[in-house]
């Protein structure tokens, strides 16, 4: 008898395995229908994209090359699982939503190989990552991530040179057919345009242990390219290594893991990509039991206005000393704006963290700070604080609140590895970390939310080479994926054609305006105030305004939106809202007439505005307050002109 059952077992077993393998198709559909990914088991894994029946990817294939296989080659499925996920997330920094509502069905498939793949279908885009259950160490020698489009879609790419890159080029666009194999790779995230009514922003997150994606076309479609694992390096001055040797491998990681997620935010309208959380809704938990000590806030900054305030306040020789870093922090104090940075020049060396410069005497000012209630933001090396990385004690025992790390400039398993131990060790000794010269965020600020900012993005250290035209591209893209130290707050401001600026009279180019509107569209757990103290007392109105403006908010929601031409956002803390609006060097001022339908039926609201003066075309620093009432029934006019702005506040009466 037992005989028997066991030959029944086995025919059993044999059966489902048998019609797994011939299972060679799967479906996934979005919780409202709209979006469906169909998956094929044939040579590779393919999959394509549809929404709303129109075919906007099509036989995608993906693939994991390892040392001795290549997981997705000839795939044999063992097994499949399908489910539904409704939860609500609440992130430690709330740059968009104090609550945002995560829901998606997903698909697992299984094969022979030990290892596995997820798919995700949200409401607004999908997702898939390779998941192995394999023993002991592996190297992944690439990844295969190929993308079809149907037609010849638009592409606004970022194009470094290499691999060494702050992700601070310029945007650019091509397209599917243009870009060849021997064009400049992009990094992401990568936006592609149908032209017709779709957009897919391309973008990667919970990237632990594991190079940065990039992209490179083919002339027919999309790929993948990876950074090598660095093995040897060399001495490159005080900020920066040689690498002089490489592996054959993109990672050598743990045979047993989760693999960064590969995402696509599908949107009907350019609205969708400001709003999206794609980035929050794959990324890892919380690793911190206790963030109460997270303080997300306004700095201000010294190093692009030269520390050099003036003026019959300023009895002093300004500059990197003491006497003028005490003045910043009573600006600071005055403006209730959280902390103030203290960039390269406050230590004797660039190499040695625990060596003040004796002109400025960091201890005196911490003490300073704490008796305005303002925190100190010390500036460093990447390097210097890989060879210190006890220095996060030593700062905690100072009372210092959090560091600017600079020049990283890679992508690869080390650097990638670099953000995580810092983060990790950072929060060990409750110090805020914001990364400069680094790549875009990718979930490991949700990991570890202490990692507050990223740059990696052209903001206004630029100059002249930060023009409305690029940063109109980024509450759609960068932005897009998390948040953005771009270095806000000019309040010399200039049109392109007129432009001349030097420190220490830095200026901007756009509109007083749009400059103000910045601080409501652009997010950012740290965000900066980059002028002059002298200049912001000078312009106390727009001072006013610029430090009332919250950095976390518990709603968002665009109002008017097209990629690299305008956007106008509005933003909820409590019950006060904001609008920011910023347009590109359009020829023509831009009108809008926006709808107020998401105020509080029944309530009336004092309007406070900022608009471009009647000469902003010409003389960009003209603008015009205004005060008046409405109700949730009205609207309001917005005009902007070229490189201009629109910002208000909206507060119940």
């Amino acid at each position: 008898m037992k005989t028997i059952k066991l030959v029944t077992c086995l025919f059993l077993l044999l059966g489902i395995f048998t019609a797994y393998s011939q299972q060679k198709k799967f479906e996934l559909l979005s919780p409202n229908g709209e979006i469906k990914v169909s998956v094929a088991l044939e040579d590779k894994i393919y999959y394509s994209i549809n929404i709303q029946n129109e075919e906007i990817a099509a036989k995608n294939h993906l693939a994991l090359i390892l040392k001795n296989e290549t997981l997705g080659l000839n795939p044999k499925i063992t097994g499949s699982k399908t489910g539904k996920v409704k939860e609500e997330i609440k992130p430690v920094v709330p740059l968009k939503f104090s609550t945002v509502s995560n829901q998606y069905n997903y698909l697992v498939l299984n094969f022979k190989g030990d290892y596995a793949i997820e798919f995700r279908a949200f409401d607004d885009g999908i997702s898939y990552r390779f998941i192995t259950s394999k023993k002991g160490e592996i190297e992944v020698l690439n990844e295969d991530f190929a993308v079809n489009f149907p037609d010849n879609y638009l592409l606004h790419v970022q194009q470094p040179g290499g691999f060494k890159t702050a992700y601070e080029e310029a945007y650019s666009q091509t397209t599917v057919k243009d870009w060849k194999p021997s064009d400049k790779m992009s990094v992401l995230p990568v936006l592609a345009d149908s032209q017709k009514q779709y957009k897919i922003l391309i973008s990667e997150s919970d990237l632990s242990d594991y190079p940065c994606m990039f992209l490179k076309g083919t002339g027919k479609s999309i790929t993948a390219v990876f950074p090598k694992t660095p093995l040897e390096f060399g001495p490159d001055g005080d900020r920066s290594l040689k690498i002089l040797k490489e592996a054959n491998y993109i990672a050598k990681t743990k045979g047993t893991r989760n693999f960064p997620w590969r995402y696509f935010v599908i949107t009907k309208n350019d609205k969708q990509l400001i709003e999206n959380t794609m980035t929050l809704k794959l990324a890892p938990k919380s690793e911190l039991k206790d963030t109460s000590w997270i303080k997300p806030g306004q700095a201000s900054w010294e190093w692009w206005n030269g520390a050099t305030p003036y003026g019959p306040d300023v009895n002093f020789v300004s500059g990197y000393n003491l006497d003028t870093y005490k003045y910043y922090i009573d600006f600071a104090s005055k403006f209730g704006i959280k902390y103030i940075i203290m960039d390269e020049g406050w230590a004797n060396s660039t190499e040695d963290p625990y060596s003040p410069n004796p002109n400025v005497n960091v201890h005196e000012l911490i003490k300073y700070g704490k008796e305005k209630n303002v925190g100190i933001v010390l500036w460093l090396t990447w390097l210097t604080v890989d060879k210190n990385m006890g220095v996060f004690k030593t700062f905690k025992e100072w009372g210092i609140a959090g560091v600017k790390i600079d020049f990283m400039d890679r992508s690869d398993q080390v650097m990638v590895n670099y953000y995580e131990n810092v983060a990790k060790e950072a929060a060990k000794h409750q110090i805020l970390v914001d990364f400069h010269g680094a790549f875009k965020p990718a979930g490991l600020e949700y990991k570890y939310p202490n990692l507050i900012s990223y740059e990696g993005v052209r903001g206004m250290e630029q100059m002249d080479g930060c023009k409305p035209d690029n940063s109109l591209y980024l509450p759609f893209m960068r932005n897009a994926v998390g948040p953005m130290d771009y270095t806000p707050g000019a309040m010399i401001s200039m049109q392109p054609e007129v432009y001349r600026s030097e420190r220490p009279n830095s200026a901007s180019i756009g509109t007083r305006a749009y400059q103000l509107a910045l601080f409501v569209v652009f997010e950012s757990g740290l965000q900066m105030l980059a002028d002059n103290p002298t200049n912001y007392y000078r312009e106390k109105e727009c001072t006013d305004f610029i430090t009332s403006v919250p950095t976390t908010w518990d709603e968002t929601k665009a109002l008017e939106a097209k990629a690299g031409q305008y956007a106008i956002v509005a933003k909820r803390k409590g019950t006060k809202w904001f609008i920011g609006g910023i347009t590109n060097n359009a020829e023509k001022q831009r009108n809008f007439k926006l709808n107020l339908d998401f105020l509080k039926a029944g309530k009336t609201y004092k309007v406070t505005t900022f608009e471009d003066g009647i000469n902003a075309g010409y003389q960009a620093m003209d603008y015009r307050k205004k005060n008046y009432t409405i109700t949730n029934k009205d609207g309001i006019d917005v005009k902007m002109v070229k490189n201009g702005g629109w910002a208000a506040v909206l507060e119940e009466i």
